[in-house]
């Protein structure tokens, strides 16, 4: 039986909602993976990019950009065979997580959840039965033939670039065949990959690029229904999709339907605090579409909240909003017993507004934390931060000085590997105060 407009409209909304984490994860994949003339590409599919050096206030490509736990990149295709990703010894926090094409942890290589243990963990994309070798510690079942990884390590500060790239480097990405020294499999034909172009996320070209993306999307029975009503619109995942074969009435219902999706999504986003239970495996997140886009549009490759919590203030106690360094110093005091629990570290960055990049400033510093050299203590073992942008007189002050602009900031709290007061709100931020 035909689709009717109305049916097509409805479709294209919620194929729209669900299709947008797979078209925001190819937007960066065909940069770092695809276009070789791209800066920020990565040298292809199978290897690593690191980076290693903080950011610092000259660094405006990122905002709210993160010194914790600079990235390493990587896309594998597991087309024609699994990889291994290994990994050393290490005494420092650090994840792997690969993702899927719709941005759905596979799972974590870490310190949270495989230790500091040197492993080699096999990654394997959909119907792939074969056998495990020995010696792999873990297997990690993929959903879709084309995976992603935003890997994170500790960096203690700008002195540390050196052991950290020492560690990075020794991040190793292998084809299962060149693990085992067996012979490698055919290789799988390279496609035609379709040029990403920013305006086909509000037009029917959607569709067209979704189309060929779901060649690398096995059909889940969990979501056979949205994938049988994208069927009946002519998006199965054979890439033949073309919006000029659909009647001008469903054109025109497709093209409705998109911006519906999109005003939904908005609308969502504007609804949404940032919050890690956007993020996490598939059996984490479920049928949460609408939610999983909002994690794809507020913060692509986030990490749910077991691994990462952020939090932070963009007011102070007198209701400023935001707090501005030009108006008031400023403190946040955590009473003894109350400092941030982690199981790893935590850190606040202070950036300023609007742009949420980092501060200018005489020492350099752009957060603070538990790791931070030199802080001092309370006498009864608490911890006061002193926000301000003039240097405090007092030495013990300044030891504890995050430097703030001469007008507006908003601060981020990172905690790594949060203990479960934090999971469970009995444990909360303190005040950001006025302090003059």
């Amino acid at each position: 039986m035909p689709i009717t407009p109305e049916e097509a409209r409805r479709t294209a909304a919620d194929a729209w909602i669900w299709g947008y984490p797979i078209l925001d994860n190819y937007r960066t994949m065909y940069a770092q993976a695809i276009d070789s003339d791209d800066p920020r590409y990565t040298g292809g599919f199978g290897r690593f990019r690191h980076y290693s050096e903080p950011f610092t206030p000259e660094n405006t490509d990122v905002v709210t950009p993160n010194n914790d736990t600079p990235y390493s990149w990587a896309w594998l295709d597991l087309r024609a065979e699994p990889y291994v990703i290994s990994v050393p010894a290490l005494d420092r926090y650090y994840v792997l997580p690969p993702h899927d094409l719709d941005t759905a942890y596979v799972g974590y290589v870490g310190a949270r959840t495989t230790g500091p243990a040197p492993g080699d963990h096999l990654i394997a994309g959909p119907g792939w039965n074969g056998p495990v070798p020995e010696g792999i510690a873990s297997v990690l079942r993929a959903d879709t033939f084309l995976v992603g990884i935003v890997g994170r390590t500790y960096l203690a500060g700008p002195e540390d670039v050196p052991a950290l790239r020492a560690v990075q480097e020794r991040y190793a990405l292998r084809p299962l065949s060149t693990y085992t020294d067996t012979a490698a499999p055919h290789p799988a034909d390279e496609p035609v990959w379709p040029v990403w172009r920013e305006e086909d996320l509000g037009t029917i070209e959607f569709f067209t690029l979704l189309d060929f993306l779901l060649r690398f999307f096995p059909v889940l029975e969990a979501e056979r229904g949205v994938r049988d009503r994208l069927a009946a619109l002519g998006v199965s995942g054979t890439g033949e999709f073309e919006p000029a074969a659909l009647s001008p009435e469903l054109r025109a219902a497709v093209e409705q339907g998109v911006a519906d999706g999109r005003a939904r999504l908005e609308k969502a986003v504007a609804a949404a605090t940032v919050s890690t239970d956007l993020f996490g495996t598939r059996a984490e997140l479920g049928d949460d579409y609408i939610g999983r886009a909002v994690a794809a549009d507020v913060g692509l490759y986030g990490l749910p909240a077991a691994e990462a919590w952020y939090g932070g203030w963009s007011a102070d106690d007198h209701g400023e909003h935001p707090p501005n360094g030009h108006d008031h110093d400023h403190v946040v005091h955590f009473p003894p017993g109350q400092l941030p629990p982690a199981r790893f570290f935590w850190s606040v960055t202070l950036y300023r507004l609007p742009e949420r990049l980092l501060v200018a400033n005489e020492i350099d510093r752009y957060s603070i934390g538990d790791r931070t050299p030199g802080l001092v203590y309370d006498d009864d073992g608490g911890l006061t931060l002193h926000v301000r942008k003039d240097r405090p007189a007092d030495p013990k002050q300044a030891a504890n000085w995050l430097p703030a602009p001469d007008g507006p900031f908003s601060l981020v709290v990172r905690l790594y590997g949060p203990e479960p007061s934090v999971l469970d709100g009995t444990w909360r931020l303190p005040s950001l105060t006025v302090a003059d």
